[in-house]
């Protein structure tokens, strides 16, 4: 099933020229949302009311866009969908869904194709309750990775999902990589990402607009039941998962963003959750760069292979 939550549905649109994409993941009527941002860089939509501080604990989608700022408008055809479906806050005035959004910026030239509302609605149609495809798919189509010395030397990164459990706890992740950072693997050595000797400067492009580019962003899914507080505070801990993978995380010129959609299943801790979402999301971020295909000027990494 679908990041390991019953329930949970995944849906992709790719667009395979201009290698830029998005993914939606909708969960269950009922479900709790919540997010934590961290990095200096972050295009979001939603971020305040899914916020610890916010009384509403609704949330029916999370969109994952590339496209950068642009992109945003694909919750707004998720927002569409979702309504048709008769999904979303009851009020006299009619439904009004709940969608978060996060963007990378994926963007490579004036006149590249950039996502619309109507690839929203599409990922929404291709939702299944399936485990979702991890490499250069969906939002992971045009992420890259390893940009420290510049994007000359960087890698392709992508999209990709993991799932831990303890018991009848599921705790899935799904993650886009397009990180200013390179991705470690298990064994502490670089997996994926800046392919430059060591004698090349590094972050030799900090001032330009265009350093701005990254971001790891991602939602998870679990079927604890949690308070709104509570799945804010597993999407921050989760991000622990990013630092043990991406190095250097959380920068200045990234816009890390998390969501956690609990479905309300099971009693469970919320050290444990946290945890478990920290180890989804740090497995979720090597099987992105394990998966990914070179697009041009972003080979895929060799050692990723």
């Amino acid at each position: 099933m679908a990041l390991g939550v019953e329930g949970v549905r995944v849906g992709m649109w790719t667009d395979p020229v201009h290698h830029t994409g998005c993914t939606v993941v909708l969960p269950p009527v009922g479900t709790v949302g919540g997010i934590a941002v961290r990095g200096g860089a972050p295009g979001t939509r939603e971020a305040a009311v899914l916020g610890p501080a916010a009384p509403n604990e609704a949330c029916h989608g999370v969109v994952l866009c590339g496209s950068s700022l642009f992109g945003l408008r694909a919750a707004d055809g998720v927002v569409d969908w979702c309504e048709a479906q008769g999904i979303g806050l009851e009020f006299a005035a009619g439904r009004f869904p709940i969608v978060g959004a996060a963007v990378v910026f994926d963007i490579r030239s004036p006149d590249m194709r950039r996502i619309d509302r109507e690839a929203g609605r599409a990922a929404c149609e291709a939702a299944t309750g399936d485990e979702p495809a991890n490499g250069s798919v969906g939002v992971g189509a045009g992420c890259t990775v390893g940009k420290e010395a510049g994007p000359a030397w960087a890698s392709k990164g992508g999209q990709g999902s993991a799932v831990r459990r303890s018991g009848g706890l599921a705790v899935g992740a799904l993650v886009a990589v397009n990180a200013l950072g390179s991705v470690m693997g298990e064994d502490g050595r670089v997996l994926a990402g800046c392919r430059a000797p060591d004698d090349v400067p590094r972050y030799p492009c900090a001032a330009r607009p265009d350093s701005l580019s990254n971001t790891v962003i991602g939602c998870i899914a679990t079927n604890a039941r949690l308070r709104k507080p509570e799945a804010c505070r597993v999407a921050d801990l989760a991000h622990t998962g990013i630092a043990r993978t991406v190095s250097p995380a959380h920068t200045s010129l990234d816009g890390d963003s998390l969501f956690t959609l609990a479905t309300g299943e099971v009693d469970a801790g919320l050290d444990l959750v946290a945890e478990l979402a920290a180890r989804a999301v740090a497995d979720a971020v090597r099987a992105a760069v394990r998966h990914a295909r070179g697009i041009p000027g972003f080979p895929a990494d060799p050692r990723a292979r």
